[in-house]
């Protein structure tokens, strides 16, 4: 006949308790995963002269928090405040506050022919264009993206690559601003 052993029935509860911790631990973490910002090796030269100078003044914003409406460093940027703020910057040229009168400026470009510097634009909410960045080239581009975020750099697939609406190239706009810069005096 066996006897009840309080100390016998502590020790299992405790290997219980430690195998179901172990358990849920293990459940509840991820592996790490490779960010889109991760792995940013930046090829400045490949891209047009034109745009130097907009994708410098860029990447020295990422990391700036998300901000609706705001248009500068200090107060975060919204998609197109950051973009307005970018060019404005680093080329003196001055581009409308919203991103539907962005995308009427410079040349059309298809996907196949876009180039760093080039203007993005998505469709984030039903039929209208509601979303720009800049294209870095290697098919990724940099942008203020949203109230969780902050200017980053991420790949134009999945989520953006369906909601991919068009470019816009403002390398004559661009020139054009430099070359009335240069003639002031």
């Amino acid at each position: 006949m066996r006897f009840f052993n309080p100390f016998q029935v502590l020790l299992s509860w405790r290997l219980i308790f430690c195998v179901v911790l172990s358990v849920i631990c293990v459940a509840c973490s991820t592996a790490p995963t490779k960010s889109s910002t991760s792995n940013e090796t930046v090829n400045t030269e490949a891209w047009p002269a034109w745009s130097r100078e907009v994708l410098l003044n860029a990447l020295s914003l990422k990391g700036t928090k998300y901000k609706y409406g705001g248009s500068s460093p200090e107060t975060g940027f919204d998609c197109s405040g950051f973009v307005q703020y970018v060019f404005k910057q680093s080329v003196n040229l001055a581009l409308p506050r919203n991103t539907f009168a962005q995308s009427q400026l410079g040349t059309a470009i298809a996907k196949q022919d876009l180039q760093a510097g080039d203007l993005v634009f998505f469709n984030t909410v039903k039929n209208t264009i509601s979303h720009v960045g800049i294209y870095m080239g290697d098919n990724r581009f940099i942008h203020a993206p949203n109230t969780r975020g902050q200017v980053r750099i991420e790949p134009m697939v999945g989520y953006w690559a369906q909601r991919y609406s068009g470019a816009q190239r403002l390398e004559n706009e661009v020139n054009l601003a430099q070359q009335n810069a240069s003639n002031l005096p």
